[in-house]
C-alpha cells in the first residue's frame, strides 16, 4: 500500500490537493467568476454539491482551516440572499454542513433556515405510505419511492437541526426514517441495499444492489450516531446490526485491488471509486466508534489504498460515476459514465480526514 497511509505529512498533502480539485469544478453546470462566493465556484444548490461541501466542511473542522470555514459561510450568505431554489430532497444536502457550520459562526439567519427547513421536512414534504419520506427531485415527485439516497440527503440533516435546536421530536422522525427505509431497502438474506422501492406496484425497480446507493448507508449509519449521540438504546442496536450485516457481504463481494463496482454484486460492471472511499469511510469511522469490530478495518485499508491510486496530480478522484437516477434494468447502471464530480472528491476528503484522524490517534 502507498507509503501515504502511514505519513501524516502525505495525508495533509493529499487531502489538500482533493479540496483544491473540489474548489476548482465549477458545479454541475455553469460556475462563478474567480472570486465570487468567497472563493467557492458552485452557482448550483442541490446534492452534489452539498455533499462536496459536507466533505470540505469536515476537512475544515479537522484541519482547523478557518479560511475555508469563513469561504462557506459567504457561500451560504451569498445563496441565502440571491433566493433558494425549491425544496426538495435532494436540496436539503447543503442543510447538512450548514448545520453543522452554524456551530461555528454566529449567524442568526442561517439557525432560522435550519428551523424552518427542517419542520418543513416533517410537515410538508410528500409521504409515503407509512410515512417515509417521498424522494421528491427537482425533476419529479417519484411518487411513492423510497430511495436509499434520501438518509444521507436529508434525513442526516433533520436529526442533527433536531439536536441543535432541541427537538427530540425531529430526531425521533429521524429515527424512523431511517427504519422505514430499512424495511423496504435492505435485503434480509445479504444484508445489502436496494436502490429504491416503490409502493405503486409495491418492487425494488431493477433490484439493484448499487455501489454509492449502499455507500450512503455506509456511511449515514455511523454518521447518525456521531452526530446524534442521544438516540435510544434500542434504535442505536437495531442500526448497528443493519450495518453489521451489509459490511458482512461487502467485505465478501470487495475486489482484491480493494475496489467495489457499481452494480456489487456484478463483476462485470464498472468499478466504481465514489462507493469505494464512501464504503472504507463508513467502516472506518464505524470501527473507531466500536460500532463495527476491529477485523473490518483490513477491507477498509484496502479499500483506501484503492482510492489513493484514483487521485491524480492534480487532487482529481477518478472512475466517479455520473448522478444516478433510479434504474429500471441492471443495464442502466453499467451505462452511467465517469466524470469528475463534488461528491467524489467529497467522499475522498471524508475518507482522509478519518484516515489522518487515526494516525493523529497514534501519535
Amino acid at each position: 500500500m502507498d507509503q501515504l497511509t502511514i505519513d501524516r505529512i502525505g495525508l495533509r498533502e493529499t487531502t489538500d490537493r482533493v479540496a483544491a480539485a473540489f474548489r476548482r469544478l465549477k458545479g454541475i453546470r455553469e460556475g462563478l467568476a474567480s472570486g465570487d462566493a468567497g472563493g467557492i465556484a458552485f452557482e448550483e444548490w442541490d446534492w452534489e454539491v452539498g455533499v462536496g461541501l459536507y466533505g470540505f466542511l469536515r476537512r475544515a473542522l479537522a484541519t482547523g482551516d478557518r479560511a475555508a470555514i469563513a469561504q462557506l459561510t459567504d457561500w451560504y450568505a451569498w445563496q441565502i440572499g440571491r433566493g433558494l431554489p425549491p425544496r426538495q430532497i435532494n436540496s436539503t444536502a447543503p442543510m447538512l454542513p450548514l448545520a453543522l457550520l452554524v456551530e461555528h459562526v454566529d449567524r442568526p439567519d442561517f439557525r432560522a433556515l435550519i428551523e424552518d427547513w427542517a419542520d418543513w421536512l416533517v410537515r410538508s414534504l410528500p409521504k409515503t405510505e407509512d410515512g417515509g419520506f417521498q424522494h421528491v427531485v427537482k425533476e419529479r415527485l417519484n411518487e411513492g419511492e423510497l430511495w436509499d439516497d434520501t438518509l444521507f440527503m436529508a434525513v442526516l440533516f433533520l436529526a442533527r437541526a433536531g439536536r441543535l435546536l432541541g427537538r427530540r421530536d425531529w430526531i425521533d422522525e429521524a429515527v424512523y426514517q431511517f427504519l422505514v427505509h430499512a424495511r423496504y431497502l435492505s435485503d434480509p438474506v445479504t444484508g445489502l441495499w436496494y436502490h429504491g422501492w416503490t409502493f405503486n406496484g409495491r418492487h425494488n425497480f431493477a433490484r439493484a444492489f448499487w455501489g454509492r446507493g449502499n455507500a450512503w448507508i455506509t456511511v449515514a449509519i455511523p454518521e447518525l450516531l456521531d452526530l446524534v449521540p442521544e438516540i435510544e438504546a434500542k434504535d442505536r442496536r437495531f442500526l448497528t446490526n443493519l450495518l453489521h450485516s451489509q459490511v458482512r457481504t461487502l467485505k465478501a463481494l470487495q475486489r482484491r485491488d480493494g475496489l467495489f463496482h457499481t452494480l456489487l454484486d456484478d463483476p462485470a460492471s464498472p468499478v466504481e471509486a465514489s462507493a469505494t472511499a464512501g464504503i472504507a469511510y463508513g467502516i472506518l469511522r464505524a470501527v473507531r466508534a466500536g460500532i463495527l469490530p476491529e477485523e473490518d478495518r483490513a477491507a477498509a485499508l484496502s479499500a483506501f489504498g484503492a482510492v489513493l491510486a484514483e487521485i491524480d496530480e492534480t487532487g482529481v478522484v477518478g472512475k466517479v460515476s455520473d448522478g444516478t437516477a433510479m434504474g429500471h434494468d441492471l443495464d442502466f447502471y453499467r451505462r452511467i459514465p465517469n466524470l469528475p464530480t463534488p461528491y467524489g472528491q467529497a467522499l475522498a476528503m471524508l475518507l482522509l480526514i478519518e484516515m489522518l484522524g487515526s494516525r493523529e490517534d497514534e501519535r
